[in-house]
């Protein structure tokens, strides 16, 4: 690991977090190596999930996948040429967003509670990674 650790959250459909956490990999910017720079071995990741795919599908809107950024660098898939960086994932169960909104310092208005996940790929407290990751792992309940 390389500086004091970080927590970030990933908007990404469903789908895409699902072959992500069987790959061992996250990507982000549909594919384009743009953002994945910003994150460093050791950084903790959230995955938000608005949807169940990316062009449509049906309304997910929960914290869907936990991970741990492994990978140095981006790298190509060879297959999709997508950039993508290695990562492990924390087994944890889905979490819906809205009954923990009021509770996130990210979300500004819990009334709006969507409008930050546009962002896609977006830093955030520790603290607020922490109630989310509880949630998600069972320590925290929701209240």
């Amino acid at each position: 690991m390389t500086g004091p650790e970080r927590f970030w959250v990933s908007t990404v459909s469903l789908d895409h977090v699902e072959t992500a956490a069987a790959g061992g990999f996250t990507q982000a910017d549909h594919g384009a190596n743009t953002r994945l720079s910003r994150l460093r071995p050791g950084d903790s990741l959230v995955f938000y999930s608005p949807r169940t795919t990316m062009l449509g599908g049906d309304p997910v809107r929960r914290f869907t996948a936990l991970a741990v950024v492994t990978g140095s660098s981006p790298y190509r898939d060879p297959v999709s040429h997508h950039w993508r960086l290695s990562c492990t994932f924390t087994p944890s169960a889905p979490v819906e967003v809205k009954p923990l909104a009021a509770e996130l310092s990210f979300i500004p208005d819990a009334a709006h509670w969507g409008l930050p996940f546009r962002r896609g790929l977006f830093p955030i407290p520790e603290a607020d990674y922490r109630i989310i990751a509880g949630h998600m792992t069972g320590s925290l309940r929701a209240t």
